[in-house]
């Protein structure tokens, strides 16, 4: 069974807390390479997941989930 990552949580969070994604990269300092992963649902680094948690104030489960592959295509 293949993996696939998804951030639907990382976005809910920023709405929750009136905050944009312009200001999460600044804030937590991500690349804006690194966000456009982020956005397009790719592997990103442990190391940039930890700056966002850190910075969110959350656990890495508040900003993401691994979905199996069959049930993400269908959802796309």
């Amino acid at each position: 069974m293949s993996l696939t990552v998804s951030y639907n949580k990382l976005w809910k969070l920023l709405v929750d807390k009136k905050m944009s994604k312009a200001d999460l990269r600044r804030a937590a300092e991500i690349s804006p390479n690194t966000m456009t992963k982020l956005r397009r649902d790719e592997e990103v680094s442990m190391t940039v997941l930890k700056r966002i948690c850190e910075y969110l104030e959350c656990n890495i489960g508040d900003i993401c989930d691994f979905i199996p592959a069959s049930k993400s295509e269908v959802n796309s």
